[in-house]
């Protein structure tokens, strides 16, 4: 039997506190509903997902480079780090796998300092403005994106 290929999904600075924080922005799902939801949908794609939280940019930049030989590709959504981190682009960069980005907001309709992403230098395509549901929507296209490398 083969071993299903893995997607690390990453999740930026305060995504812990989804449910709670700013629900009109971010909605009422919990983290933990959003792992729930990934898993299965990736069930349904014959992958698995390593779901991932940090609000410490050196972690983030750790699980990166541990996913090269790892996963077959990476959902990241970086929060705040989006905006600032050279260090998350660079290790995105350096493990050479698909990624897609991914807010739980439209970044383009908020705060112009939220327009710029640095990910996006890395990042083979982006998802915004869809809630929780964007999730599914990257998992389904990282599924395309393997299927087609395969």
């Amino acid at each position: 039997m083969s071993k299903s290929p893995e997607i690390l999904i990453l999740n930026g600075p305060n995504l812990n506190m989804l449910g709670i924080r700013e629900p009109n922005i971010y909605g009422y799902e919990t983290l933990a509903d959003i792992e729930e939801l990934c898993s299965q949908r990736a069930i349904s794609h014959g992958l698995k997902v390593n779901f991932k939280q940090s609000n410490f940019e050196g972690e983030i930049v750790a699980d990166i480079q541990s996913a090269s030989g790892a996963a077959a590709g990476i959902i990241i959504n970086g929060a705040g780090y989006t905006h600032t981190s050279i260090a998350i682009l660079d290790a995105l960069k350096i493990s050479e796998l698909p990624v897609i980005e991914l807010h739980l907001s439209n970044i383009h309709a908020r705060e112009a300092f939220r327009h710029h992403s640095y990910i996006a230098k890395a990042a083979t395509g982006i998802i915004c403005g869809f809630g929780a549901h964007g999730y599914v929507l990257a998992i389904d296209a990282m599924a395309r994106l393997i299927e087609c490398a395969d």
